[in-house]
C-alpha cells in the first residue's frame, strides 16, 4: 500500500528537513527562485498523486537502478510517493495475465490523464519483432499507451535517442520514443543513466505549472540540459590555462587538470552534471578523474567513441592560457602607457626649450 506523503515525511529515514531539501535542490536545479519553493512542496504533498505507467523495452534496467538503489533514498522515495506508479514491470508485484490487466485497467481508468515513461529504445526493423512483451511488440505496446496518455517522459538514452542498441549497424532499428510518437508531448530525460534530480525536476514541474518544461531542440528539459558541461566543470580553469592530463596517472591527472586530452566530451555535452553531481555526496564522473563519456547526446555510442581519445576540433589555449594572454597583454599596456608617458615629458620638455629661447 503506498504512503503518503506526511508518512513518508514522518518517517524516521526521512523527515521535514530532508523533504525540503529535496524540494529545494530540485527549485535551484529548475532555475526557480525561493518564493517558488512552496508551490513545488505543495505539488509534491498534493494526495492527488499522478498515475504513471512506466514501460521497458530494449534497455538493461539502469535508469529505474539509478533512481531507487542510489545512496539518496530520500530522493527516490520521493520520486515514487509524489507519482502513483500504477505499472512498472521491474516493481510491481504482479506478473503475467496480472500485469497485463493492471495496464489496461489503469489506461482505461485514467485515459488523457496518466503519464507514460519509457524505459528503453524501440526496435523498428523486421516490423519490431526483436522487442516483444505478451506477445506485442514494443512499437505496438508504445504506440497504444502514448496515445492515450497525457504526456510522455523518455528516461535515458536507450529511450531518448535509442542508446546502444541503435550503435551501428543498429541491427534491430532501434530508435527513440520522439521519433515515432507525435501526438502527445514528449520530453527525453536523457542520460546513461540521468541524474534522478532531472527526473524529478520534470515531474515536479509538470505537477506545479500542469505542463511539462522548456525543452531544447532535442527535446531535453532546458534546466538540466541547456548548459555545456564544459561551461560548469570545475576543471574549466586548467582547460583555459593549457593545463592538461596526457594520460591516466601522470602527474597532471593527480594534480586534478583538465581531461579533455585523455578523452573527455564535456566540451560537446550539455548535461547538469558538474552543478547537481551524484548520489547526494557531491561526486561525478569528472570530479573523481573520469572524462565524460556525452552519454546525454544523440548517438554518443559511434560520435564520442573511441571515449579515451579526445574530440576533434576543440581549440586549446595557446601560450600559456588566459593568465598568461593577461600578463602579456598588461606587460604591453605597460609598455604603451611607457612609451605614452616618455612622449609626453619629451615634448614637455622640448616646449620648455622653446619658451627658453623665445624669453632670450
Amino acid at each position: 500500500m503506498p504512503i503518503t506523503i506526511n508518512e513518508f515525511i514522518d518517517d524516521p529515514k526521512c523527515n521535514r528537513r530532508s523533504f525540503l531539501k529535496a524540494c529545494t535542490i530540485t527549485a535551484a536545479a529548475l532555475g526557480l527562485s525561493d518564493a517558488m519553493i512552496p508551490r513545488l512542496v505543495e505539488a509534491a504533498a498534493n494526495p492527488q498523486r499522478p498515475p504513471v505507467v512506466w514501460l521497458h523495452f530494449q534497455e538493461c534496467t539502469g535508469c529505474t537502478e539509478s533512481l531507487v538503489r542510489g545512496s539518496h533514498p530520500d530522493i527516490a522515495r520521493l520520486i515514487l510517493d509524489i507519482i502513483s506508479l500504477d505499472y512498472h514491470e521491474t516493481l510491481m508485484a504482479a506478473a503475467g495475465h496480472q500485469a497485463e490487466k493492471q495496464l489496461h485497467e489503469t489506461m482505461e481508468k485514467y485515459q488523457g490523464k496518466y503519464l507514460c515513461v519509457v524505459e528503453g529504445g524501440i526496435p523498428t526493423k523486421d516490423n519490431g519483432i526483436y522487442c516483444k512483451i505478451a506477445g506485442r511488440t514494443a512499437m505496438d505496446i508504445l504506440a497504444e499507451v502514448s496515445s492515450k496518455s497525457a504526456a510522455v517522459i523518455a528516461i535515458g538514452n536507450c529511450a531518448t535517442y535509442g542508446g546502444i542498441q541503435a550503435a551501428d549497424p543498429n541491427p534491430t532499428g532501434a530508435v527513440g520514443v520522439w521519433d515515432l510518437v507525435h501526438d502527445v508531448p514528449v520530453i527525453n530525460v536523457a542520460g546513461c543513466p540521468p541524474n534522478p534530480i532531472s527526473f524529478l525536476g520534470t515531474v515536479l514541474h509538470y505537477l506545479t505549472f500542469k505542463r511539462l518544461p522548456p525543452t531544447d531542440q532535442l527535446g531535453r528539459p532546458l534546466f538540466a540540459y541547456g548548459r555545456k558541461i564544459h561551461d560548469q566543470c570545475e576543471r574549466r580553469a586548467h582547460f583555459d590555462e593549457g593545463r592538461f592530463a596526457e594520460r591516466f596517472g601522470d602527474t597532471g591527472h593527480l594534480a586534478g587538470y583538465c581531461l579533455y586530452k585523455v578523452g573527455c566530451k564535456g566540451p560537446e555535452t550539455y548535461a547538469n552534471c558538474p552543478a547537481v553531481r551524484f548520489n547526494d555526496v557531491g561526486v561525478w564522473p569528472v570530479g573523481v578523474g573520469h572524462g565524460c563519456i556525452g552519454c546525454t547526446e544523440p548517438g554518443f555510442w559511434d560520435t564520442m567513441t573511441p571515449f579515451y581519445e579526445r574530440l576533434p576540433n576543440v581549440p586549446i589555449p595557446g601560450g600559456g592560457g588566459i593568465v598568461a594572454s593577461a600578463e602579456s597583454t598588461g606587460k604591453k599596456i605597460l609598455a604603451v602607457a611607457g612609451a605614452a608617458v616618455g612622449i609626453h615629458a619629451a615634448v614637455g620638455i622640448g616646449k620648455r626649450i622653446v619658451k627658453g629661447k623665445s624669453e632670450k
